[in-house]
């Protein structure tokens, strides 16, 4: 391909009703993406100053034109030039531009994708890399997506020292803390307060800093969301992202002031007086100063970056996270479970703990039935004999004689019979250090870490990229599909491997990545296989609430959290981080709960996927009604939530908040869950306690003086129409509920604590 320089300017402008994005190229080649926003916002446009070159990336033995840690500013970045573009489309939603680059130097060739998805505002990235040259190159990291130029619509009013407008006075940086128990716990900062004004007029210099977050190992989401946004309150607009990576990642937000030039004086770097600055966007998977990643490309070879997606809008973070959600549904696996949102019964949280016998299942199936429930799965310990510590010893997957002495066949010959699909929970990634398996798979079927097996927590870890890991796995799903007629799997992932595995001689983080890669594909075969199989994915709860695993499994697990009275925050966040249809939460009422509390911990999951759990089998005619209710409504309204976005009335919660709220829009009939929780408890019980439930949880109560009994709850889509507000559940919940169409507000009043409720808005 030649390199065009010395040529007449190109523009690609790629817009409709929801998306404007223009690339422009220069007469030198360089190609820059100077506009990506939402069209319905003209005044706000990144400049073309601050727009950047397509990718950032860092090559061994030339690293960045200016100095730290920002992907945005590399010396290879900035010499990558056009030669070309494609459009295309597909019978599918979907529309395809590839902007082809290339570098003269190393003869490396570069492949810029952005798949735009028609009318949604938003669009998926990624860049594939091959080497042209006659010599090796190293790749040290590479961006799926780039873009400068970030405004957040400032006026004179927010001019500075230098009397430049300063584009990142309006802006907002969000993002999503997650934790084991804990997930989903959105902050928001000022991105001026991250990235302070440095009085450019004296300094001439670029900044050097950036706001960043980094996922470490194989837990994408083990202490943030792959995910984040930028907004403006003063335009209405915002940005929005996802990393589609079940493995490590890094983004980051920073400063822009001018466009990334072939590096020549000083540093490569000049900032002239009066530039426009902006904010920028970097989303990278795994890279070599936060991974231990790095590829060596042979000439011919060639590597593909992990897919992102971006949502543009210009009705502020409710309406970017609605067209995030149509995104995340248009790029799903298509499954039936994504329309039939069917319930799940789980013997596990609260209930049975990984204690399963013939004995103590068969009740709780026969009240799973009555209750409505319409999947029942078997969680942890079917597998190992009664008494016996298993943690160490998994590996094998075969159903426990002991625990069922008539086989395990009778229990799901139960289930069948009680009109529901038998699930079981199983952990493939991993193998216990005792385990059989681990003595009759090749080493090489493991991670490895310079010749020694990676151990973490007891267990070896499964590496897919090996034919016998493979066939090893591929026999135990078939074994519980075909032979014992299973029809639900949850999948488990309870250790977290970091940086990686370095067999076949690459650097940890590149061993890590591939190992991801074929997780995924060996996750496509059993699918292929099985179409008719449900997979839900959890890892120690939300430990990888990704879209790379997303995309191919029907739910997601939103946590592990046993405290009732701690769920809501993490039920109402969940939304932002996945479709409302893949938001499994748990729903596990006691026998020793009051009437309210049973409502209370039903409503958690009524907006999303219903986990119910729970020893249904020793409450009373009237406390099992109660669960029977909820589930009535919630397959009344279920095919809604598969058509629905989120909106917070009350923002999205803090974890202590008191009054907590989420709401679907869905297409004619908006549904509200508002939790009144009170004071929290004051502690959360004596060691060993693995729940507060019940007394345990009211006891732990402090009285506050002046807690409000009812809350206001802005619905702004729904402002001065008039409209029917029903309480779907618990009608009996003393709950009032009045709609003020001038105000655009939903008043609920719920004077007992804790209490929940369900209330539809119909126009």
């Amino acid at each position: 391909m030649a390199v065009r320089t010395g040529q007449p300017p190109v523009v690609i402008d790629w817009s409709d009703d929801a998306l404007d994005l223009r690339i422009d190229v220069d007469e030198n080649g360089m190609a820059r993406m100077t506009r990506l926003l939402a069209p319905l916002r003209p005044q706000i446009r990144p400049s073309g100053s601050a727009a950047l070159p397509l990718l950032d990336i860092i090559l061994a033995g030339e690293g960045r034109m200016w100095s730290g840690g920002r992907y945005c500013e590399s010396v290879a970045g900035g010499r990558f030039r056009y030669t070309g573009h494609h459009e295309g489309s597909s019978a599918s939603s979907w529309r395809e531009l590839r902007v082809d680059l290339a570098d003269p130097v190393t003869g490396l060739r570069a492949e810029v994708f952005y798949q735009i998805l028609a009318g949604q505002g938003a669009l998926r990235s990624w860049v594939r890399l091959a080497n042209r040259g006659s010599e090796p190159v190293t790749v040290e990291s590479v961006t799926s997506f780039l873009c400068g130029g970030l405004s957040g619509g400032a006026g004179p009013e927010s001019d500075r020292h230098s009397g430049i407008p300063d584009q990142l006075g309006g802006l907002d940086v969000r993002w999503g803390e997650t934790d084991w128990l804990a997930e989903g716990r959105w902050q928001r900062r000022p991105l001026r307060d991250a990235l302070p004004d440095l009085n450019r007029r004296v300094h001439s210099g670029d900044p050097r800093g950036r706001f960043g977050l980094t996922s470490l190992g194989s837990w994408s989401s083990g202490a943030y969301l792959p995910m984040g946004a930028v907004t403006s309150e003063r335009s209405g607009h915002a940005w929005a992202w996802q990393i589609e990576h079940n493995g490590a990642w890094h983004w980051q937000v920073g400063e822009c002031t001018r466009r990334v030039v072939d590096a020549g004086g000083p540093g490569g770097r000049h900032m002239p007086g009066g530039s426009v600055t902006g904010a920028y966007i970097a989303l990278l998977g795994p890279a070599d100063a936060e991974h231990h990643w790095r590829i060596t490309l042979e000439p011919g070879e060639a590597f593909t970056t992990v897919p992102v997606a971006v949502a543009v809008s210009g009705d502020g973070f409710e309406g970017v996270m609605a067209r995030l959600t149509a995104c995340r549904r248009a790029l799903r696996r298509p499954h039936e479970d994504h329309r039939r949102l069917p319930v799940i019964f789980n013997d596990y949280m609260n209930t049975l703990m990984g204690d399963p016998t013939t004995e103590r299942l068969l009740p709780l199936i026969a009240a799973a039935a009555q209750t409505g429930a319409e999947y029942f799965c078997i969680d942890s310990g079917w597998y190992t004999g009664i008494g016996e510590d298993w943690w160490d010893t998994v590996g094998a997957w075969k159903p426990s004689q002991t625990r069922f002495p008539n086989g395990i066949t009778e229990v799901l010959d139960h289930i069948r019979a009680a009109g529901m699909i038998p699930g079981l929970w199983l952990e493939p990634e991993v193998v216990g250090v005792t385990s059989p398996v681990a003595r009759t798979l090749p080493t090489g079927a493991f991670f490895q870490r310079d010749g020694a097996l990676v151990v973490e927590h007891g267990r070896y870890h499964l590496d897919l990229r090996h034919p016998a890991a493979v066939k090893h796995l591929d026999e135990v799903v078939d074994f519980l599909v075909d032979d014992l007629g299973v029809g639900y799997f949850k999948l488990d992932y309870n250790i977290c491997v970091a940086p990686g595995t370095d067999t076949g001689h690459l650097a940890p983080g590149a061993g890590l990545l591939a190992a991801n890669r074929a997780h995924l594909d060996w996750l496509d075969g059993a699918l292929d296989r099985h179409p008719g199989l449900v997979i839900e994915n959890c890892s120690s709860g939300g430990m990888r609430t990704d879209y790379a695993l997303l995309a191919r499994l029907q739910l997601q697990s939103t946590s592990d959290q046993q405290d009732f009275l701690r769920y809501p925050p993490i039920a109402a966040a969940a939304p932002a981080a996945m479709t409302p249809e893949q938001a499994a939460s748990w729903a596990y009422p006691q026998p020793d709960f009051t009437d309210d509390e049973i409502a209370f911990t039903l409503c958690t999951a009524m907006l999303g996927r219903v986990h119910l759990s729970g020893h249904l089998d020793q409450m009373s005619r009237q406390q099992r009604e109660l669960v029977a209710a909820a589930v009535r409504v919630y397959k009344d309204i279920r095919a809604d939530l598969a058509l629905a976005v989120p909106f917070w009335p009350l923002g999205l919660p803090h974890w202590t908040d008191s009054w907590i709220a989420l709401g679907l829009r869905a297409p004619g009939v908006s549904y509200l869950t508002v939790w009144h929780r009170g004071p929290l408890p004051a502690a959360s019980g004596p060691p060993g306690d693995r729940a507060m439930t019940g007394d345990a949880a009211r006891s732990g109560y402090i009285d506050r003086a002046g807690e409000p009994a009812e809350a206001i709850l802005p619905v702004p889509h729904l402002h001065g129409q008039p409209l029917r507000t029903q309480t779907l559940y618990p009608v009996d919940a003393g709950a009032g509920v009045s709609w003020d169409a001038e105000s655009g507000a939903v008043r609920v009043s719920l004077p007992r604590t804790p209490s929940a409720c369900v209330i539809s808005l119909v126009p």
